[in-house]
């Protein structure tokens, strides 16, 4: 394929007077600055909507939108709310962080406000139309949305009626019926969410710009997946896991990450030909334009950590479905562009599998200092089919990584990249990556704006403080423009050659 390059940029983290980045209007302005930076490709993080802690890889629903990217000024410009009616909420208190506090207060009043001018409203066909077309997953996600809200929010193992809990019929007819507003508030929200996000990426395809989207192998326990399909998941027969995912000690962290998310059970998913993956797949693929799966290695082999455990030490290693699931998605649902996210302690069953399937795997300069020349991470090793990053939203900035980098390893990365007292180190490492044999590069916003550890998206196994970093309105400059394009150019990265 041609050598692209492209950013990583959350959509939350847009410059927005609302509190958190939406795909409005700052969203087209990042595709146009990205265009005139000669990139081919917009990465962002996952876009379901939030739980506790404001992970968006825990997500109440694999198909759902998160209502917090719906564009306010777009509802004011249909005629759903008017500027009043916004400003008289609380939503931040910096430009440069996003308040989940303040956002979950407003963002529901004012979309309700909207809804129900909506409602009252006699032109609802396309919101029909768009119900009846997703009714597969929109009425149990919009249930189960509006059955927590009446249960104080506890996630759905914890709700007091065990009929509803476990999906008896009646009780899902009697809650259908008590909450049957509600329930189209919800449904209503993922039809403004959807509407919008066709609209966005027409435009940022149109800039000649792919959307790179982040599916995580896993969904949350406290999910609409996970309570309307207890069978795909490796649950006892109170529905609640025998074993949770995460990863052992390693680079992150020394007791190993408890992600605590449900695992599949594999066996069943087979038998139906993994019928509710290639239903989510087919899903992403009418999201983006290429789909970056996080933790490619489970299907591969994958972490089991008994349910209850305090840490990931006393895990397990156990099989997944391996090519397998890989042929039956290339026979169901044809060629899709996919990025493997490969990184940590590989067995080479999992490279071979990586090899096998013929996707790009992940390379990060961060981590390519701290041993040998034979280190995988280091430039000189790559494949082509590869996409090398200098950090991930799970890594520090660069300029963060620098600072705290000591010894042989800041001597090892100053003698490769060539780092003199006084040089712009995040740009070393840019055009480091821009200049590898990688097919793609992307490099997250806040390491082309060079900034430190400050504007850190995530630090794994931690909770509070992650997702919040939001870029200034006027951070991007002509000059970074320019930067970013004459490197693209130099290293036959723009789309026209």
């Amino acid at each position: 394929m041609a050598r692209v390059s492209g950013v990583l940029m959350p959509i939350t983290s847009l410059p927005s007077p609302y509190g958190i980045g939406t795909i409005g209007k700052e969203a087209r302005k990042f595709a146009d600055f990205l265009k005139k930076a000669g990139q081919s490709i917009w990465q962002i993080l996952p876009v379901g909507p939030t739980s506790y802690g404001d992970s968006p890889y825990q997500s109440f629903s694999t198909y759902a939108g998160n209502p917090y990217m719906i564009d306010l000024d777009t509802l004011v410009k249909e005629g759903l709310l008017t500027k009043y009616q916004i400003k008289k909420f609380y939503w931040c208190g910096s430009d440069e962080e996003i308040d989940y506090g303040a956002i979950y207060y407003s963002r529901f009043k004012v979309l309700r406000l909207a809804y129900d001018k909506y409602i009252s409203g006699d032109d609802q066909k396309e919101f029909k139309s768009f119900k009846r077309r997703n009714a597969a997953w929109l009425k149990d996600y919009a249930l189960y949305m509006a059955v927590k809200k009446h249960f104080d929010n506890k996630a759905w193992p914890d709700w007091d009626d065990a009929e509803i809990r476990l999906r008896d019929e009646k009780a899902i007819a009697r809650y259908t019926r008590k909450f049957k507003d509600e329930i189209d508030f919800w449904k209503w929200m993922q039809f403004e969410f959807y509407k919008q996000w066709e609209e966005f990426r027409a435009y940022v395809n149109g800039k000649g710009i792919k959307l790179l989207g982040d599916m995580p192998i896993y969904v949350a326990m406290d999910s609409a997946d996970t309570w309307a399909n207890p069978e795909v998941f490796w649950l006892d027969k109170e529905r609640k896991p025998v074993c949770v995912a995460g990863c052992p000690p390693d680079y992150f962290s020394e007791t190993g990450q408890l992600w605590g998310n449900p695992l599949y059970d594999w066996d069943y998913l087979k038998s139906t030909g993994y019928k509710w993956w290639m239903d989510r797949i087919a899903a992403a693929d009418k999201l983006f334009d290429i789909t970056r799966i996080d933790h490619f290695r489970a299907f591969d082999t994958y972490y089991a950590i008994p349910f209850g455990a305090e840490n990931a030490i006393t895990g397990e290693w156990k099989e997944g479905p391996g090519i397998d699931f890989f042929n039956v998605m290339r026979e169901t649902l044809g060629d899709i562009e996919i990025v493997a996210e490969d990184l940590g302690e590989l067995f080479d069953s999992v490279k071979e599998l990586l090899k096998e399937s013929g996707y790009p795997g992940m390379k990060v300069l961060e981590f390519a200092f701290a041993d040998d020349e034979t280190n995988a991470f280091l430039p000189h090793n790559y494949d082509h089919n590869c996409v090398v990053y200098t950090g991930t939203h799970d890594n520090d900035t660069v300029m963060g990584w620098y600072a705290q980098t000591k010894g042989w390893e800041r001597e090892h990365c100053d003698q490769y990249l060539g780092i003199k007292p006084g040089d712009e180190v995040n740009w070393k490492f840019i055009e480091e990556a821009y200049k590898s044999v990688a097919d793609y590069a992307i490099i997250q916003m806040q390491d082309i704006l060079g900034l430190g550890s400050e504007a850190r998206i995530n630090t794994p196994s931690t909770l509070g403080g992650n997702w919040a970093w939001r870029i200034k309105k006027d951070a991007i400059t002509k000059d970074i423009t320019e930067r970013l394009y004459n490197l693209s150019k130099t290293y036959s990265r723009l789309e026209e050659d």
